[in-house]
This record gives C-alpha cells, sequence and structure tokens, in this order.
C-alpha cells in the first residue's frame, strides 16, 4: 500500500516538476529518477537538469542560480501535487539574478490564486508583487520600528472622502 501510494505521488511530482522546470527556464528539460528499483521506499533521488542550450547534466554541475532555480521547480512541484492554504518561503529568491527572479514572481503568482504566501526577502522584485509589506526600520539609531503596507486598488472617490 505505501508503495503504491510513493510511486503515485512520485510520478505526480515528477510531470508537475517537468512542467515547472520548463515555465521557469523558458525550455530544457528535467527530472527526478529513482536510484534504485528494487527498494523504492529507500531509494536515493536523483534530480538531472538541463537548461535550455546546455547539456543533460547532473544538479551538481549547474551554476548557483540554475541549481536555485532548479530547487524552486521542485519544492513547487511538490507544492502543486500536495497544495496548502499557506505557504513560509524565507529567502527563496536570494540566489536568483533579475531575470529568474521575475520568472519565479511570475510562477509565485500563479500559486497564490491557490494560497496564500508569506515570503521573507529583500529583492525588491519580488516585494513588488506583494499585496501587503511588513519591515522593521531603525530611522532612529538603535531604535526599531514595524511599519506595514497595504496595496490594493485605488479608488479616487474612498480618497476624496478620506480628505474632506
Amino acid at each position: 500500500m505505501s508503495r503504491e501510494r510513493f510511486v503515485k505521488t512520485f510520478e505526480e511530482i515528477r510531470v508537475h516538476f517537468q512542467q515547472i522546470f520548463r515555465k521557469l527556464f523558458g525550455g530544457g528539460k528535467a527530472d527526478i529518477l529513482l536510484e534504485d528499483d528494487e527498494d523504492i521506499l529507500e531509494a536515493g533521488i536523483e534530480i538531472v537538469a538541463r537548461p535550455p542550450g546546455k547539456e543533460t547534466m547532473s544538479i551538481s554541475l549547474l551554476s548557483g542560480g540554475e541549481k536555485a532555480l532548479t530547487a524552486i521547480a521542485l519544492l513547487f512541484a511538490v507544492f502543486k501535487t500536495k497544495p496548502s492554504p499557506f505557504c513560509f518561503l524565507d529567502e527563496i529568491d536570494a540566489a536568483l539574478d533579475e531575470a529568474n527572479n521575475e520568472r519565479f514572481n511570475l510562477l509565485l503568482r500563479e500559486f497564490q490564486k491557490e494560497s496564500q504566501f508569506i515570503v521573507i526577502t529583500h529583492a525588491k522584485r519580488t516585494m513588488s508583487i506583494a499585496d501587503v509589506l511588513y519591515g522593521i526600520t531603525m530611522q532612529t539609531r538603535g531604535v526599531s520600528k514595524k511599519i506595514g503596507v497595504k496595496f490594493g486598488e485605488y479608488d479616487e472617490e474612498e480618497e476624496k472622502a478620506a480628505v474632506a
């Protein structure tokens, strides 16, 4: 029973990983494979990735940004297979350059339709897609202050009523 459930879930994650990888990299191919077919519950998992324009290689041979983006693809493949109403992501975009960060943000927006994300980040691009932004500032040396900003639709009538 557990082997059957594992195989079914693994195959779902595998399909989602391949789709999300292509979306994040704008092409290419990726796969996850079991290293041992005899005892699948004890088998290791090999991650194989081929970003566009590169040869197929183990994840250990990718650049730092490519590794991060591949890991994000796998994380979101698991999340898509077993969704949750909310998710915490801590500095997930730290190793990404501007172009990859933009692709990550597009993926995050797609998943926002089904789940709520709390993202800890220093990336301005990721902050720009937030509905609410919380932070800590130090206007006076040694005195921290919490701030929160809620973004939404601008309603001109509401603004006039608030000023009046």
